[in-house]
């Protein structure tokens, strides 16, 4: 009769213990955070108020999923205009290790993250709460992503606009684009890049979204 009475005595304390230890482990995800894909954009099309806005955006979510205690970049390029050098995506970033909401790391560092072994896919390029973003096959499809990048996350050398305007243009020129869910219009490498897919049709939300995109931008936290 004791050992029943002690067993029965245990088990809710078994689960209390339980119960508290993972509290902890919730709020750690949040706050490691290191990388995630904004679940909305700022709303007016490509028009991000350049590098700065797209950043501070970034720095919004962050903040409000718990995570802004990071110096928090967009994954973008821009463009040389005039005495203007050009801006690479993968050299505003950091050095890496990137981790996601659910604890998943996607790249221990940029090379890793431009290379084929990087772990981005739809169920891991999370949004800053968490959630899977839609695809291709979901409807709304919003799996276009801008970055205005080469696959090597360079910005392009030539006069044709692929930044909207360096991110201030929301209605003619157009911005490349990746696909979080690395899916494509056909089985080739680029149509199912992460980071450099395809042009948009324009600069403007409805062109955006034409075309399986929504205005979102990847964000890594720098430091």
């Amino acid at each position: 009769m004791t050992v029943i009475t002690v067993r029965r005595a245990t088990r809710p304390l078994a689960l209390l213990v339980g119960c508290v230890l993972l509290i902890p482990g919730a709020q750690a995800d949040s706050a490691s955070m290191t990388f995630f894909v904004t679940s909305n954009g700022p709303g007016d099309g490509a028009n991000l108020g350049g590098l700065a806005g797209a950043d501070a955006h970034c720095k919004k979510l962050a903040d409000a999923a718990g995570a802004g205690n990071h110096t928090w970049r967009a994954y973008l390029s821009a463009s040389a205009t005039g005495a203007e050098a050009a801006v690479n995506a993968r050299d505003r970033i950091g050095k890496g290790p990137w981790t996601n909401a659910k604890g998943d790391v996607i790249a221990t560092s940029v090379d890793d993250l431009h290379g084929a072994n990087n772990k981005l896919s739809k169920e891991t390029s999370v949004d800053e709460k968490g959630n899977v973003i839609a695809g291709r096959g979901d409807k709304p499809n919003r799996h276009d992503v801008l970055t205005g990048s080469q696959s090597d996350g360079t910005a392009f050398a030539g006069d044709d606009d692929k930044t909207c305007g360096n991110w201030t243009k929301n209605a003619d020129g157009s911005a490349f684009v990746g696909h979080h869910d690395r899916m494509g219009l056909d089985e080739s490498a680029p149509m199912k890049s992460w980071n450099s897919s395809h042009g948009s049709k324009g600069c403007s939300q409805d062109n955006l979204r034409s075309t399986g995109g929504d205005g979102l931008f990847y964000c890594f936290a720098a430091d």
